[in-house]
């Protein structure tokens, strides 16, 4: 009987670690996603400045008779950039043990992550080009794909929150890493966005 109050203990105990963090021990978990997150930032960077080399060193710049329409990327520029401010009252309502704002916000923030992958299959689907047309193609799938794929797996990030929101008091203002931690990745996805946007769509017309 003893034995069985010992264990039980220690059973609670491991709950409230998990809860809780790291118990008695610093919390690295946040410096170990913004390090994963300066990783990403230096793939996208070498992407990014192989881009710039064509386009300084490429007579024609798109090549060949590709035009890129401004609309529909520009209006998931709005959809993507606007999500931000979205998700972060999302996060400011679980700050104040609102659990309700919290899904309320987050379930918004899918939709609209959703809608901006909608409007990029879309575009692929209506472009006029392939990915093997010339090097501009190849350089416009490779890197809003690559983007689209970091935005697919900020999605998955939302949703497993907005799931484990479900259960009463796994988030609340003392504990909600994971909800900081995919507000920041969706943060990063929104800047490399903005700079792919520049480069890509807008860099072309100058």
């Amino acid at each position: 009987m003893q034995s069985t109050d010992i264990n039980s203990q220690v059973t609670v105990g491991y709950e409230k670690e998990a809860e809780g963090g790291h118990h008695g021990h610093p919390d690295f978990r946040m410096f170990g996603l913004v390090l994963f997150l300066v990783a990403e930032s230096m793939i996208f960077f070498g992407l990014f400045s192989a881009y710039m080399i064509y386009y300084a060193t490429m007579p024609e710049w798109p090549m060949g008779d590709i035009e890129l329409e401004l609309l529909l990327p520009g209006i998931n520029s709005v959809i993507l950039i606007s999500s931000s401010f979205v998700m972060h009252k999302g996060q400011s309502c679980i700050k104040n043990n609102d659990e309700k704002g919290l899904r309320v916000w987050f379930g918004i923030t899918a939709l609209m992550g959703a809608i901006f992958l909608a409007g990029q299959g879309y575009e692929y689907a209506t472009t006029g080009f392939g990915l093997t047309d010339n090097l501009f193609a190849s350089c416009f799938y490779v890197l809003t794909g690559f983007h689209g794929l970091h935005v697919a797996a900020g999605l998955s990030f939302i949703l497993a929150v907005l799931w484990r929101s479900r259960q009463a008091g796994h988030y609340s203002a003392e504990n909600h890493f994971g909800v900081e931690a995919a507000e920041l990745y969706w943060h990063f996805v929104d800047v490399v966005w903005i700079i792919l946007f520049g480069l890509v769509y807008l860099l072309p017309l100058t």
